[in-house]
């Protein structure tokens, strides 16, 4: 397996912007390497000139040695500025993990000591799922969902910390909702802050697939003045997910990634993660081979190999070294238990590819 250590200077960008910088300059005091990526050059089209075909399952890398506690849903991941990688995840209202060497991970409770009331009205369990970790303004921000499996009545949650450390986490109350009537699903969100710092929230699952929508970055909710929902990727059949967006900027273009096919079933999950690309974040996306994100399109960055199932639930993580894939999948030597998984991802003529 490939180990994923290492140090230099930060060179991309994401949702967690605003604490990359404090990292960077406490690690180039230190004296670190500078990393550096090959970038392709890319004309004026969302779409190449010419499509690269689609790598073999075969080529799909295995996660990074990572120890510890592992077992892991859903995960999302920063680093705080003294450091430590802080993990996050779903299930046990929202695991925490904390690591200092991006290897290594331990458990250390969960974000919330106790249900906020409002939770048991969209899941019997009160069980959170799919967190979304960032830090902005100098303190924590979580999205994350509540709903039972396979239904139409979620909603999105909001809470803040200023430490991050479990139990420490105030709930904001419901950000977005979705009923039994929707034609989509108000789950797994993912916040992303563009360039003019417009803040988005990309969520959605099944049914009508991927939406966005526009925040007030002031209360971390809808913005008044743009009630717009967007939508970003659909597939041709609602019974088939597409679920879990991530939304990232890289050279000039957005990138809408996206989890696939069949989660949480252990060694017969289908998961796998594809990718999209734009020229603005509320779409249209479309993949190497010109395909649309809303008609079905996608082109794959991880999918099953070897005892590796169902990779999927992803989030992009940029980190001195690079950025990086974090992700779960089933353990097909450990009777599909889900694992965290880490991969690098390298921008290959203006896509991405894990190693």
């Amino acid at each position: 397996m490939t180990e994923l250590h290492g140090h230099g200077k930060a060179r991309h960008r994401r949702k967690k912007t605003a604490l990359q910088s404090g990292i960077a300059l406490a690690l180039a005091a230190a004296g670190a390497m500078a990393y550096g990526t090959a970038f392709g050059v890319f004309g004026e089209d969302v779409q190449p000139k010419a499509a690269a075909a689609a790598p073999s399952a075969a080529a799909y890398p295995v996660p990074g040695r990572v120890t510890g506690d592992v077992v892991v849903h859903d995960p999302t991941m920063l680093r705080a500025p003294d450091g430590r990688y802080l993990l996050q995840s779903s299930h046990g209202y929202l695991e925490s993990r904390t690591s200092t060497d991006r290897i290594a991970f331990g458990r250390n409770g969960n974000a919330f000591s106790s249900t906020p009331r409002w939770w048991s009205r969209y899941s019997a369990e009160n069980d959170p799922w799919a967190p979304d970790l960032s830090y902005h303004g100098g303190k924590y921000l979580m999205y994350y969902a509540v709903s039972g499996f396979g239904s139409k009545t979620s909603a999105i949650g909001l809470a803040t910390s200023t430490t991050a450390v479990p139990g420490s986490w105030k709930d904001q109350g419901i950000v977005y909702s979705s009923t039994s009537s929707s034609d989509y699903n108000a789950i797994d969100p993912d916040l992303f802050v563009d360039d003019d710092g417009k803040w988005w929230l990309a969520f959605g699952s099944h049914w009508s697939g991927i939406k966005m929508i526009r925040l007030d970055p002031k209360t971390g909710k809808q913005y008044a003045g743009d009630t717009t929902r967007h939508s970003l990727a659909a597939r041709s059949t609602g019974t088939r997910a597409v679920e879990a967006p991530t939304v990232v900027k890289r050279n000039g273009y957005y990138y809408l990634f996206a989890s696939y096919d069949a989660c949480c079933s252990g060694t017969t999950s289908t998961y796998k993660i594809k990718v999209g690309r734009a020229t603005r974040p509320t779409g249209p996306y479309y993949d190497r081979n010109r395909v649309a994100m809303n008609k079905d399109g996608g082109t794959v960055v991880m999918a099953s190999q070897g005892s590796v199932i169902g990779p999927g639930g992803q989030d992009i993580m940029p980190d001195t070294d690079g950025d990086l894939l974090v992700y779960h999948y089933y353990d097909g030597r450990d009777n599909g238990a889900p694992k965290l998984g880490l991969n690098r991802l390298n921008w290959d003529s203006g896509w991405p590819a894990a190693h």
